[in-house]
């Protein structure tokens, strides 16, 4: 079974690079599964319907979000749907889920999907105790559990990859939109990557227009940010993992 994960998509451009590239990959690596974070797909800041359906086109198994869930308020129209996640610590009572279970080639497969706490600007709920709590109520339920980790520290990411290490297939990370060098497969067997990237353009900071963003950081006036034009990138990872021990066997890292 291999499991793509593809980073941020940033704006329409992310989109139409994902429509672009995503048969090509599933050709070449053989991909299985699929799921995308799609919280920036609304021109950097969540995600319409018009967004979410251009995204399902593309046939993807499961959409993630993180700390711009609530930006677009088309939202509220999809966020029951099946393939759609919010992350799970968001306090209770709040609408959408944060994970999905999911079937493919005989299996089934659960997406937890997180969002840190350390500097990210939003009251959520403590994302260790939400996941042992949820890995607690699947586990014996599902074949492989995979957690998209919306965070920006890298420390809390690493953190979570070791407390979840041998209770999840694998944990990548999300939000910082910058590919990390650091895929490995943990002690006890779980997946890990600090983040996967992003899927938008490449001559940007982090997505963003470059001059804006220089413009912000030198004058620190609150200067209103911008999608970037121009060639794309696609950033991804592929889980590659033994159909009889449902074990990460190897992960690599897929920059286009």
């Amino acid at each position: 079974m291999k499991v793509l994960a593809v980073g941020d998509l940033i704006g329409n451009a992310g989109i139409q690079k994902l429509k672009q590239e995503l048969g090509k990959i599933r050709e070449t690596e053989n991909i299985d599964f699929v799921i995308v974070n799609g919280e920036n797909s609304a021109e950097g800041m969540g995600i319409t319907q018009k967004n979410f359906e251009d995204i399902l086109s593309c046939n993807v198994n499961c959409i993630t979000m993180g700390n711009h869930t609530w930006g677009k308020k088309d939202i509220f129209k999809f966020i029951d749907h099946p393939k759609l996640l919010r992350p799970a610590n968001y306090p209770k009572g709040v609408v959408g889920k944060g994970y999905g279970i999911y079937e493919c080639k005989g299996k089934k497969i659960a997406v937890i999907n997180l969002i840190g706490r350390v500097d990210i600007n939003v009251l959520s709920e403590n994302p260790f105790i939400i996941a042992k709590e949820i890995i607690n109520k699947i586990q014996k339920e599902v074949d492989m559990i995979f957690v998209d980790f919306h965070a920006e520290a890298t420390a809390e990411k690493i953190a979570m990859g070791n407390f979840l290490d041998d209770k999840v297939t694998a944990v990548f990370g999300t939000h910082t939109h910058v590919q990390t060098a650091d895929e490995k497969i943990l002690p006890n067997g779980t997946g890990y990557i600090t983040d996967i990237g992003m899927t938008g353009p490449k001559n940007s900071v982090i997505g963003m227009d470059i001059k804006v963003s220089i413009k912000r950081f030198e004058t620190t006036l609150p200067e209103r940010y911008k999608i970037a034009t121009g060639e794309c990138m696609l950033n991804s990872v592929v889980f590659d993992v033994n159909d009889e021990s449902n074990k990460v066997k190897s992960i690599k890292r897929i920059n286009i």
